[in-house]
């Protein structure tokens, strides 16, 4: 038998765009895949979304929520791109609120990390984002949408049952020689 040789040659491949009838359809499959916890998948037809409609409103809430669904197996690239799609929206309401969910989520993976020191980090973030879920409330136009309070108390749970705390000042303070 002669040996076949393999080619290393790169392709290239170039993104089919969508189209904006195809929009609706698209983000229905992307919720979808949030769902089926594949969030890169998701994270893919929101960009297609978004690369025909720049600004989608929905399409960019379902690319933060594909994000902070891969914190803790993925770079910090993946928390930074959430904070700026997160500033991006277009209602207070929406921003101060999923800044507190890439918070309570960047918490989540903290506490899953189980490293040194990560469960001061955890509380850390979930505090912040406590912080910010109290100011999506504030300015909350819905008074029946109750999701900063839900989202508020399930940090408080998280951080009780967790025996979360306060990283201690001798932990930030430089080593004296």
């Amino acid at each position: 038998m002669i040996p076949q040789t393999q080619t290393t040659e790169k392709r290239e491949f170039a993104l089919k765009p969508l189209s904006k009838s195809g929009i609706d359809a698209a983000l229905e499959k992307a919720e979808q895949y949030r769902l089926l916890n594949q969030p890169r998948l998701a994270e893919s037809i929101c960009l297609d979304i978004l690369a025909v409609e720049p600004g989608h409103q929905k399409a960019s809430v379902v690319l933060l929520l594909a994000l902070t669904d891969q914190f803790g197996q993925s770079s910090a690239k993946t928390a930074t791109q959430a904070k700026d799609i997160a500033n991006s929206l277009s209602d207070e309401y929406d921003r101060l609120y999923y800044t507190g969910i890439i918070h309570e989520r960047q918490g989540s993976a903290s506490l899953n990390a189980r490293t040194h020191g990560s469960d001061f980090d955890a509380y850390e973030w979930y505090t912040e984002a406590m912080e910010y879920y109290e100011k999506a409330d504030a300015v909350n136009p819905n008074s029946k949408n109750e999701d900063p309070i839900l989202r508020w108390n399930t940090c408080v749970r998280i951080i009780s049952e967790n025996h979360l705390r306060q990283r201690p000042l001798d932990d930030l303070l430089p080593a004296l020689e």
